[in-house]
């Protein structure tokens, strides 16, 4: 038997999120050209630095969004610090000419706030998950709304039971 409220559990090491976000970069190569990325916090800055590497680009802003506040549940969305008016006008058309990154859309309640920010801008994420997937104009790795992503920032190194022993009843 099956605990089918259990979310599913998706470990990425270091080394895995480094070779996903640099086929981020590759498939967003294409895409551009960008002036600059805006990243969404935290989540976005691994990736961020790692695609502005990649495709060359000096200029990143932060959008500043509080939503996992106990890091199991999406509450309310709070924006903690919005986007420079500088960044916001490349393009001159709502930030046609940004890259906005994130590690990953989940249910799109952030990528929605974004998006009103910057309408126009290229949205990128490593990781989509259904409900927030036609948001984004660029993934990587789809994974199902019940998969709890763990990213390297947030483990340490400990003993993980079979996965068989998780599905005993």
């Amino acid at each position: 038997m099956t605990n089918a409220s259990a979310p599913k559990a998706f470990p990425v090491s270091w080394d895995q999120f480094h070779r996903d976000a640099r086929a981020l970069a590759w498939r967003l190569s294409s895409a551009g050209p960008f002036e600059a990325i805006v990243c969404i916090t935290r989540g976005g800055l691994v990736p961020a630095a790692i695609v502005a590497r990649e495709l060359g680009l000096r200029i990143i802003e932060t959008v500043c969004i509080a939503s996992y506040h106990d890091y199991t549940s999406q509450g309310d969305l709070k924006l903690l610090k919005g986007i420079s008016a500088e960044v916001a006008k490349l393009g001159g058309d709502g930030g046609s000419k940004v890259l906005v990154i994130d590690d990953l859309v989940d249910t799109g309640k952030t990528a929605r706030l974004v998006r009103d920010l910057l309408p126009k801008a290229h949205f990128a994420t490593v990781y989509a998950k259904p409900l927030g997937r036609p948001l984004v104009d660029t993934f990587i790795t789809e994974v199902s709304q019940d998969t709890w992503i763990y990213f390297p920032w947030d483990l340490g190194l400990a003993y993980q039971p079979p996965v068989a022993e998780n599905h005993k009843g």
